[in-house]
């Protein structure tokens, strides 16, 4: 088997498991609440991970405000976490830079 189809089979063992203990669990649960017991287990589910932002994501954004005539805050911007350009920009602080340029107001 190639080392793709292992690792496909590896991960659809695991959410085969996953659901087979969800499953175990509301089973417990309502096996062990009683008929008296009005309050119930919630079963909940583990929050979807975000995924990371990646350079090209960010670069989207920037490009869109930079064609709404913000070219000068966004450079600003950049040199604010230390980078002269994108690229040389560390991915940690990308979510932080969105966030300031998605404030940006475009001008009318």
């Amino acid at each position: 088997m190639s080392k793709m189809s292992d690792t496909a089979t590896t991960i659809e063992d695991l959410r085969n498991t996953a659901a087979a203990i969800n499953d175990a669990a509301n089973w417990l649960a309502k096996a062990f609440s009683s008929a008296d017991d009005t309050a119930t287990v919630p079963v909940t589910k583990a929050p979807a991970a975000k995924p990371a932002l990646k350079l090209e994501d960010v670069r989207a954004v920037l490009a869109e405000k930079s064609r709404a005539g913000h070219t000068a805050e966004i450079r600003s911007l950049l040199q604010k976490y230390g980078a002269n350009r994108l690229s040389q920009l560390d991915p940690s602080s990308y979510k932080a830079l969105l966030a300031e340029v998605e404030a940006l107001k475009d001008a009318t």
